[in-house]
């Protein structure tokens, strides 16, 4: 089950099944997809995603799966990969809160957030080594990135999960909170950016997916960095915030 609601310019989409550890089936995948595509109709400025209960989300909901006519490809490649490129491109900035178990699907879903907020207790990875499959949902291309392949593979091989604190240490994610005070520290941190210049945000949103993904070097981001804020200057919150700043007064943002 998928609840979202839009308030102060958030969305907050929590994934709310709690007996099954937040997995998500295919219904569920679809419901989580329309939740984003509600968020942007709505005109918010931040996303929030989090998890209802013990955990996050232990993955895929394999209750009654038959691994003999399971359609693996049409779940992974005609529904969740459709899902998490629609979450990586969402045009405002992205949270999410992490705890307890954040495994397979769940672990994608991090993935695809822009700010990921990681409580002690957060065990991530994947469970498929005992399952006879493979890491999916991006978790290669990010574990070799920041891992290097002879830890990835370490993972891999062994199941062995990742604790909150090494994998914000190892650069995964963006900071760990105790479990305790993720909720509100995460849902503080999306309010935050709704009230800033979202446009400005977005805008080094595609700088980075663009250095990541094309690998570019100083020079080229650059200047990408150069027509976004010759774009931007023209924006009335470039505007604002200058007039604020000189004003000294603190910045009414609109988010263009």
């Amino acid at each position: 089950m998928i609840d979202d609601v839009f308030a102060d310019g958030v969305t907050t989409i929590t994934l709310n099944a709690p007996s099954r550890r937040n997995a998500l089936g295919i219904d569920d995948v679809r419901a989580l997809a329309a939740a984003y595509d509600r968020a942007e109709a709505d005109g918010a400025r931040a996303v929030l995603l989090r998890g209802e209960g013990p955990a996050f989300c232990a993955g895929r909901d394999i209750a009654g799966v038959d691994p003999a006519t399971d359609d693996v490809a049409g779940y992974l490649d005609d529904t969740l990969a459709p899902l998490l490129q629609r979450m990586a491109s969402f045009p405002a900035p992205t949270f999410a809160a992490a705890h307890g178990a954040c495994l397979g699907v769940g672990l994608g879903l991090l993935i695809a957030t822009d700010v990921v907020f990681v409580a002690d207790d957060a065990k991530i990875g994947s469970p498929f080594a005992a399952l006879g499959a493979t890491l999916d949902s991006g978790g290669h291309a990010l574990f070799v990135e920041r891992l290097g392949t002879h830890a990835t593979l370490d993972l891999i091989y062994t199941g062995r999960l990742l604790t909150g604190e090494e994998a914000v240490r190892a650069g995964l994610f963006s900071r760990v909170v105790p479990a305790s005070e993720i909720q509100e520290a995460v849902a503080l941190a999306a309010r935050r950016a709704a009230r800033g210049p979202t446009a400005a945000f977005l805008a080094s949103k595609r700088i980075v997916t663009a250095i990541r993904d094309e690998r570019r070097g100083l020079w080229e981001a650059m200047a990408l960095e150069n027509r976004a804020q010759a774009s931007l200057a023209r924006t009335d919150d470039y505007r604002e915030g200058f007039a604020a700043f000189r004003e000294k007064r603190a910045p009414e943002f609109v988010g263009h």
